[in-house]
């Protein structure tokens, strides 16, 4: 009997998940027995993959900037990184603006049930409120300072702090790239049995992912809030749904006119990424498959996806800026606001710089929301009118962060030579006549 693919396999699990929620809801115990002894399954699922992210991020930067022997290289490769990253996130947030103006969904919420909303809301609207006021209150430079780690060991602690681990690993790779190869070399060979063992716990990982989304989907459907709270809220939801999907389209394009591949290809192949990346909501998580996908089934060398995929997971969330965008456009309207051209504008360039600050876990675009309406002028306290749906547009929004990685490491490894045939087993060959 064929083996099922693992992206259908999570599909089944997943759609296994929803049906097991909506029947055990139904009865009394239902929502409690789901908290109780399915919902840890789903949540050891996403410690397993968080647990495996900052030694990902280690061993595979190490290993991948070590591999250019050549600091013109990382400076070439990390330029256009850059550059795509910001390209990508300033067409999302223009998407998501635009349709954002064309549905307008703030005209739809009556005063009932905006009040129902801020009023069952404002708890959890007022701990980001504050979180956000918090990083107001710092320097200029602060966000620069903070990438610079005083400890290696406390910041690989934390997976908030990737920024700070990227920092340390590229630092590391530097200084062993100016080392005599053979002195260097113990240290080389270390990380690129590190990587390897990495990649090896990512498979055994991955064994448990229908299992892991089962588990999240039906906790997340057992604990959602009335359906009539939806029903309110859906323009808002199809707003940011819609744009998404449209991004969608945008990275399909990138592949096919950057890298000649198909992009159909591209999405079927980065799918098993796309749906972990649904069911955790977490760029971060997901990271480990993602390079796995790229690398393996895409046919990006892993000189180029070890440096840019890390970056990515941090500073590339073009589906969380998306997301901002719509989401302090709906709030000014379901205030009566109207928006002025030089404001949206700046909206652009804010949510742009927002989605970079973000980290990469579940509900991090909350925070940096507040500094987006805070520039607008929007009230805070609208946050609490889309705390209903944010969890699963949230879900949403992190499959695009995760697709634009994908895309962005194509069109890099294209431009440097390393974008491959996964099927030929000889890369080097393969990039050498791509080159001539």
């Amino acid at each position: 009997m064929k083996k099922i693919a693992l992206h259908w396999r999570i599909l089944i699990g997943m759609g296994l998940g929803v049906v097991f929620a909506l029947i055990m809801t139904n009865f009394d115990f239902g929502k409690e027995f789901i908290q109780d002894w399915i919902k840890p399954f789903g949540k050891m699922f996403i410690k397993s993959l968080k647990l495996i992210a900052i030694p990902l991020i280690l061993a595979a930067l190490i290993k991948g900037v070590s591999d250019l022997k050549d600091i013109s290289k990382l400076s070439k490769m990390g330029g256009r990184t850059i550059i795509t990253y910001l390209i990508t996130t300033v067409i999302a947030v223009s998407l998501g603006l635009i349709v954002v103006n064309t549905i307008a969904p703030g005209k739809f919420i009556d005063d009932n049930t905006r009040q129902e909303l801020i009023t069952n809301n404002q708890d959890a609207a007022n701990s980001k409120i504050i979180a956000a006021n918090a990083r107001e209150d710092l320097g200029p430079l602060q966000a620069l300072e903070d990438i610079v780690p005083d400890n290696i060991f406390k910041a690989s602690s934390d997976n908030g702090n990737m920024l700070q681990v990227i920092f340390f690993a590229v630092f590391f790779a530097l200084a062993l790239i100016l080392l005599p190869e053979e002195k260097g070399k113990p240290v080389k060979d270390f990380f690129d049995s590190l990587n390897e063992v990495i990649l090896k716990m990512v498979d055994l990982i991955m064994l448990a992912a229908p299992y892991g989304v089962f588990a999240l989907l039906a906790a997340l459907i057992a604990e959602s809030p009335s359906l009539a709270l939806f029903k309110a809220l859906s323009m808002y939801a199809l707003s940011v749904v819609t744009g998404l999907v449209l991004m969608v389209g945008v990275y399909m394009l990138i592949v096919s006119v950057f890298t000649k591949k198909n992009p159909f290809w591209f999405i079927s192949k980065i799918s098993p990424a796309q749906l972990l990346a649904f069911s955790t909501s977490s760029s971060a998580a997901t990271l480990p498959v993602t390079m796995e996908r790229v690398t393996e089934h895409i046919g990006v060398d892993e000189e180029v996806t070890s440096f840019v995929l890390p970056i990515g997971a941090t500073i590339n969330m073009d589906g969380t800026s998306l997301y901002q965008a719509v989401a302090a456009v709906f709030i000014a309207q379901a205030f009566g606001m109207e928006l002025d051209f030089a404001t949206q504008v700046g909206i652009i360039a804010t949510a742009t710089l927002a989605s970079i600050g973000s980290a990469a876990v579940p509900g991090a675009g909350m925070v940096m929301l507040v500094g987006v309406l805070g520039y607008a002028g929007i009230p805070e306290a609208g946050l609490a009118l889309i705390f209903a749906v944010d969890r699963p547009l949230d879900m949403c929004r992190t499959v695009i962060n995760v697709t634009g990685d994908a895309a962005v490491s194509m069109v890099v490894g294209k431009s440097v030579g390393k974008l491959g045939d996964p099927e030929v087993k000889n890369w080097d060959d393969h990039y050498n006549k791509e080159e001539n």
